[in-house]
């Protein structure tokens, strides 16, 4: 047994046997901790090596061949989104639950993100200081719920902020719009700092079943360091495979690819 294993696999047992309730002597007790600890090493060293079936190494050479196309092969004149594409199996999307899941990266995937912040008179100020769009109560109101305009707004913007004081009554002004189109805002209070929010909302990526069992979702871009796209890639596929009923036996393929670029298997 390998003696990082078994530590690790000791501080959980502790933390177990600490916890439960036994009537046997200390000499007693301790040799069944050592069972405990050479059994469950064994069954969680297995689960561990089980979840790490893409490399951090291979995901790099992926990285590599696509960022070398995309800067020194077909240079394009805007900068390409770095995307990870899914493919699942073993997943009936009309009998199974649909997963839904958020993860915020390191680094901001789609930098160029429209963000606008429905706003109270504090928040119009904040939004101005840093040229976020806003709009206010009263610019709400004279959409007068008008579905084309309010779907109008809904393609215009990415994601949307609002003030903590205007959240409940958006469904009101609005009606289902934003929700509908999956571009619900996220609240803002007057202690957060409304940059840092913007920061969030950018480094958010969604991984959301829908009735076809392929995903893609914007992991980088191509003026990212190889670094920063590598760390991205591996921290959406260990967070994806999180939501899966069967963790990697529900993946099939994955890739990863530029805009205008050919996909690269890494999975």
């Amino acid at each position: 047994m390998d003696l990082q294993w078994k530590s690790i696999i000791m501080l959980y047992v502790r933390h177990f046997h600490r916890s439960t309730p036994c009537k046997t002597n200390h000499s007693s007790s301790q040799q069944q901790l050592n069972r405990m600890v050479n059994v469950s090493a064994g069954r969680v060293q297995r689960r561990c090596v089980g979840l790490s079936k893409v490399q951090p190494s291979a995901v790099r050479t992926s990285v590599q061949s696509i960022m070398d196309h995309a800067i020194n092969v077909k240079p394009r004149q805007f900068v390409e989104t770095v995307e990870l594409q899914i493919g699942l199996k073993n997943y009936d999307p009309q009998r199974d639950k649909r997963f839904s899941g958020t993860v915020v990266l390191p680094n901001i995937p789609k930098p160029k993100m429209k963000l606008c912040i429905l706003a109270d008179a504090a928040h119009i100020d904040q939004a101005k200081a840093i040229a976020l769009d806003f709009m206010s109560v009263d610019d709400l109101k004279k959409l007068n719920k008008n579905k084309k305009m309010i779907k109008k707004l809904a393609k215009k913007y990415d994601a949307f902020l609002a003030s903590e004081a205007l959240i409940k009554q958006i469904p009101r002004l609005l009606g289902p719009g934003l929700s509908k189109a999956g571009k619900f805002p996220t609240p803002v209070s007057h202690t957060d700092n409304l940059e840092d929010k913007i920061k969030e909302i950018k480094s958010t990526i969604k991984f959301q079943l829908k009735k076809v069992l392929c995903l893609g979702v914007a992991v980088g871009h191509v003026q990212m360091t190889e670094d920063m796209l590598v760390t991205n890639i591996m921290m959406s596929i260990n967070f994806l495979v999180s939501l899966l009923k069967k963790n990697w036996q529900n993946v099939k393929s994955l890739f990863i690819k530029t805009s205008m670029g050919k996909p690269v298997r890494i999975y």
